[in-house]
């Protein structure tokens, strides 16, 4: 069983920043397949992004985030973040981690169901 637990969530104006962390349990984090998934009210839950290892770490950005959101991950940490500047009213969500225990390919890395824990959510609230 693998727990994520996520802060740095909060109220931000247009423009300013906020970074988010994921703590996860699990004795081979660094094979984990981490992603970042955000839910807003009336709308459906959709990908941000995702970090796996393949040789390397490989990040994916979902096209609305691309140039203002990075992931990141600190495997002797067991944690992902995901620092989000320039944020947007259309930014505001409540934020999901989710962790995956397998290298997804890259073309499932944006579908929720493939990863099998998720976190409670830390709520973002970017005003105009």
């Amino acid at each position: 069983q693998v727990q994520l637990v996520e802060s740095g969530g909060g109220l931000v104006q247009a423009g300013g920043s906020l970074r988010l962390s994921c703590a996860a349990s699990g004795r081979t984090f660094s094979s984990y397949t981490m992603g970042w998934f955000r839910q807003a009210p009336g709308k459906e839950r959709e990908f941000v992004a995702g970090i796996r290892w393949s040789g390397g770490s490989s990040t994916h950005y979902a096209d609305s985030v691309k140039g203002r959101f990075t992931i990141s991950r600190d495997n002797g940490k067991g944690t992902v973040s995901l620092q989000m500047n320039s944020l947007k009213p259309e930014d505001t969500a409540v934020y999901y981690c989710a962790a995956e225990p397998s290298t997804l390919p890259s073309g499932l890395i944006w579908l929720a169901s493939r990863y099998a824990y998720w976190g409670q959510g830390t709520q973002v609230t970017v005003t105009s």
